[in-house]
């Protein structure tokens, strides 16, 4: 019996040793000891058939090229042939865009030298000017109560001012007009309107976040980028992107608008075009577009491109007054007067330059969005939740100096004194993830 169990003491010391690499874990440790109460089990029943198959287990688990060819790669094996295959739109999804620092902290290793040495994006002699300037002074035109509960709908002052002074083109190219702001600077400008007034920073942020002014400026062609980027920046555009529908939400790869490849006589010429059939809803600036950007399935069953029937998810530009087109009745988003509403089209027929990109672009609508949705998701809505942090840090430091309880400021007892360093805490995380994630978009 003590021969057996002395046995069973060096297998499992000398195969964990072997596990471990000479490298004390804990995860190891308690491995050892599991199998060695094991062992002893077997050794107390004195069954030599079960030492020897306690054994195996042993060298077959501790050794990493006998564990992965006889329990990895058949567990793996089969459970790839339970996992239902990957989608077209699933696959683009991940192949789209880059990874940053953040794949080092998914990594569970990070290299923190690495980070100390990100170089935070400056405002450049422009942007440090337009925040000054512009927008200090839109700011100062602002009442957000008038706004809410008299106007319904800023000032046509306000509308004139955003429109002349560039608000709409932070994101154009400044060969097109636009201001070519850093994503750094947008956030910037964004999150100091949303202190003021969170109706006029969603105005202004729509044009550019997500929408056919980012969309041109990277996949458009120079005959598009030539036709709407000037309006789109000096204003005379309003454009707006119809993603959001009535049942699959912002879902892109479950939107059931379509667009099929077809033959139209337009002026008494036959034109190769889309016929187009949607609804969208909630579509920020809609009740006021003058072009309209739109995402929907593209299906071509006559072949007139290719071999290819369903095309999948393109983006296409079309003025809003193009025949079919409706922009119905302004929605009322829980009282907030920004303008929104919904899109429908029925039967909508346009050319095939009407693709963003081309007609080479089409089917490739989804990477684009994927593309781009991450830098409207990283710069202005951030924005806006950072000012609305920092909006509640002011308004709780002020009310604490204001508000007197036993003849004293409550902002001199300690216990509030604890909340507010906690508000004043995540103002400052919030401020200081904003910063890093726009450095990160614009590397």
């Amino acid at each position: 019996m003590l021969s057996l169990l002395a046995l069973v003491i060096l297998v499992a010391t000398l195969t964990t040793i072997f596990y471990m690499q000479l490298s004390l874990t804990v995860g190891s440790v308690t491995f050892a000891v599991v199998w060695l109460l094991c062992g002893l089990l077997a050794s107390w029943l004195y069954n030599p058939i079960l030492l020897i198959l306690l054994a195996a287990a042993l060298v077959v688990l501790n050794h990493p090229g006998l564990r992965r060819k006889l329990i990895s790669k058949p567990v793996y094996q089969a459970l790839g042939k339970m996992m239902p295959p990957i989608g077209d739109t699933e696959r683009e999804a991940i192949e789209a865009g880059a990874t940053w620092f953040e794949a080092e902290l998914f990594s569970g290793k990070p290299d923190w030298d690495d980070f100390s040495k990100v170089n935070f994006t400056q405002l450049t002699e422009d942007e440090q000017s337009f925040l000054d300037n512009e927008v200090q002074e839109l700011c100062e035109m602002l009442d957000e109560w008038k706004i809410y509960h008299e106007h319904k709908d800023l000032p046509e002052e306000v509308w004139d001012y955003l429109k002349t002074k560039g608000f709409f083109s932070l994101i154009i190219p400044k060969e097109y007009g636009g201001r070519d702001f850093s994503a750094y600077a947008q956030s910037r400008t964004m999150s100091k309107i949303a202190t003021r007034s969170l109706t006029t920073a969603v105005t202004a942020m729509v044009p550019n976040s997500l929408g056919p002014g980012e969309l041109l400026a990277k996949y458009g062609t120079e005959e598009q980028k030539q036709r709407w980027l000037p309006g789109l920046s000096s204003g005379e555009q309003i454009p707006c992107f119809g993603l959001t529908g009535p049942e699959a939400g912002s879902d892109a790869g479950a939107i059931p608008d379509k667009g099929v490849i077809c033959k139209q006589t337009v002026d008494g010429e036959e034109v190769l075009g889309m016929r187009l059939n949607f609804a969208k809803r909630w579509i920020t600036l809609a009740p006021i577009a003058t072009v309209v950007g739109l995402a929907f399935k593209l299906y071509d069953p006559d072949h007139l491109l290719g071999d290819q029937e369903e095309l999948g998810i393109t983006c296409a530009l079309l003025p809003a007054d193009t025949e079919g087109v409706e922009i119905g009745r302004r929605h009322n988003p829980g009282g907030s007067p920004f303008m929104n509403g919904p899109i429908n089209g029925k039967d909508v027929f346009v050319p095939l330059d009407a693709i963003i990109g081309g007609p080479e672009m089409a089917g490739k609508g989804w990477r684009m969005l994927i593309e781009c949705l991450g830098a409207g998701r990283g710069v202005s809505l951030p924005a806006l939740a950072t000012a609305s942090g920092e909006m509640g840090y002011r308004m709780t430091g002020a009310f604490s100096r204001i508000r007197r309880q036993f003849g004293t400021a409550v902002g001199h007892f300690e216990g509030v004194q604890e909340a507010s360093a906690e508000v004043a805490g995540l103002a400052y995380t919030l401020e200081a993830y904003r910063h890093l994630v726009t450095r990160g978009l614009e590397e």
